[in-house]
């Protein structure tokens, strides 16, 4: 601005150099007329870029014809290239933001942003789902009248946020949500929730199998205790020692059963993916039948029918180990009398392994329930008959691993049909 004072000095100056001379020679009031003149027509000339600077600072853009004259061309030179930048900063920031709020709508967990009175700032999609918020609406709305349960409210209230809130829901109590409140900024709090319903299930199933393994082994196990302390304080004839030692012998056989089947079922579930070897199933088949009649001993009617022949791709020992099951259950659970088939057959779709029995078929109640670790149907039933309560778990991961399914279909009184689809990558023709 220094180079336009000057200027304007200049003038002024040029202007009474003009002045002077004529109201000296010729007319006073001409000469202060002419001087006048030359400072109205300057004042003139700010005055009017002053009003162009005045307009555009009421409604600022970036306008590349802003342009003023001499001097004051600079002057708005600077402002556009200011406003420009200041423009494109805004942008950049503004996309930075844009990325953020993407990014926390992208999280699978749920984010909620409070202030020190639990009013709603911001939530993204999956806190959304999860407690059932709309941010269009609930907006400035206090989270805690919207989530209405108890044990949530006193966790806010009691300002004590070291440990996280295990909720489940009232719209969904199948889920289980983890919590946590992190204070930032002063006077914000970041709500982060955390789905581990899975989590909560695994432990679940770990302490549902730490109590049935102890269960289904404290029996044996009390048996026999009870008859060493009776070997050892009654004296007994040879026959009824004798007993006593086969039920011992029992006892100590369905112990092992339960250990054995264990740790199958933890090999399979830690061992690499099963490699592609193929599996002759018309041996395979061959011998699960001789199998079935030995364990029958003539008590039913064991038929093996073969509809398009096919073998798989597979791990034979962890196939042979799931057909195995699910005819030995076949023979154990259907009365003398009955009949067993076992069936193999190739479809459009892959192959299918099937056993079906003419038993006293399952509630369609247990069904969904039956391959989890130790779950019966009848409890003592089931002991009676040898199972652990581990064979359909084992059958269940070692199909699996090789992509195929188990269907289960009985109704009580007819029978049951069990059956194991192998998808068409793991089947191949015969000739």
């Amino acid at each position: 601005m220094s180079g336009q004072l000057v200027r304007s000095l200049l003038i002024a100056l040029a202007t009474a150099l003009v002045a002077v001379p004529l109201g000296y020679f010729v007319a006073p009031w001409l000469g202060w007329g002419v001087f006048c003149l030359g400072l109205g027509l300057q004042l003139l000339f700010h005055f009017r870029n002053f009003a162009r600077l005045d307009r555009w600072s009421r409604h600022p853009v970036v306008d590349a014809s802003l342009e003023g004259e001499g001097e004051w061309d600079g002057v708005f030179g600077r402002l556009y290239r200011h406003e420009k930048e200041l423009r494109q900063q805004i942008a950049q920031r503004e996309q930075e933001i844009a990325m953020l709020i993407a990014a926390g709508q992208a999280l699978t967990d749920g984010v909620v942003l409070l202030d020190l009175e639990h009013h709603i700032l911001f939530c993204n999609r999956t806190a959304e789902a999860q407690l059932g918020l709309k941010i269009e609406v609930d907006r400035g709305q206090s989270i805690v009248n919207l989530v209405r349960q108890p044990e949530f409210a006193r966790y806010l209230s009691d300002n004590d946020f070291s440990r996280p809130l295990s909720l489940r829901p009232e719209r969904y109590r199948e889920r289980v949500y983890a919590i946590h409140v992190i204070p930032y900024a002063g006077s914000r709090r970041l709500m982060q929730i955390k789905d581990v319903t899975q989590e909560d299930r695994l432990d679940q199933t770990r302490r549902d199998f730490v109590a049935n393994v102890s269960h289904e082994l404290r029996t044996p196990l009390t048996v026999l205790a009870g008859f060493l302390e009776t070997l050892q304080e009654i004296e007994l004839d040879t026959e009824e020692r004798q007993r006593y030692l086969q039920m011992m012998s029992d006892q100590a056989g369905r112990m092992q059963s339960i250990v054995q089947d264990l740790l199958t079922l933890s090999s399979i579930e830690s061992a690499p993916p099963p490699e592609d070897e193929v599996v002759d199933m018309s041996r395979l088949l061959d011998k699960l039948r001789r199998d079935a009649e030995a364990l029958s001993g003539g008590r039913h009617t064991v038929e093996l029918e073969i509809d398009g022949k096919a073998d798989l791709l597979g791990a034979e020992p962890e196939l042979v180990s799931a057909f195995g099951n699910l005819v030995t259950n076949a023979i154990r659970y259907t009365p003398p009398g009955g009949r067993v088939r076992i069936l193999w057959n190739r479809t459009p779709l892959g192959a299918e392994f099937a056993v079906e029995d003419t038993g006293p078929g399952i509630d369609a109640k247990h069904i969904p329930r039956l391959t989890e670790r130790f779950y019966r149907v009848d409890r003592g039933r089931s002991r009676d008959s040898g199972g652990t309560g581990l064979g359909l778990a084992i059958v269940k991961h070692s199909l699996g691993r090789h992509q195929a399914q188990l269907d289960i279909r009985s109704e009580v009184g007819k029978g049951s049909r069990f059956a194991a689809r192998f998808p068409l990558h793991r089947v191949i023709a015969q000739g």
